[in-house]
């Protein structure tokens, strides 16, 4: 019989609830490029930006799913290029988790891709969905 492991809606919330604790007061680098196939996996493309996690960087996960609180700007855009991809880090450096970045259907939203050296980088939206 073929795996088939699933979460309760609570335990899904649990579970997102710790990952999404382990980035508070962390930073999020946006990068372009293709993101790497784990978190583990070194980071590649040119980084765009960096942006401060607030000191509780999620607000809390219902069925799973949590929302980003208040994404702060650290400094300008520090490269141009298209942003495609992002990683969430620990106050520690160390990786969390690795996500998509658009303007749309994505797990960071951002006002425009197209990331130009010093201009400011903004992010309306950014949801952690921990899987079921």
């Amino acid at each position: 019989m073929a795996k088939d492991f699933k979460l309760s809606n609570a335990a899904a919330s649990a579970a997102a609830n710790a990952v999404c604790a382990q980035v508070n007061s962390g930073y999020i680098e946006v990068r372009s490029g293709t993101k790497p196939a784990t978190a583990d996996t070194a980071a590649t493309g040119t980084l765009l930006a960096k942006l401060n996690f607030s000191a509780e960087a999620f607000a809390s996960a219902v069925n799973g799913v949590a929302n980003a609180n208040a994404i702060t700007q650290e400094g300008k855009i520090l490269a141009s290029g298209t942003a495609t991809w992002f990683r969430a880090y620990n106050t520690d450096n160390s990786a969390i988790y690795d996500g998509t970045v658009a303007t749309s259907n994505a797990d960071m939203i951002v006002d425009d891709a197209s990331f130009v050296t010093g201009g400011n980088a903004s992010i309306p939206s950014h949801v952690y969905t921990q899987p079921k």
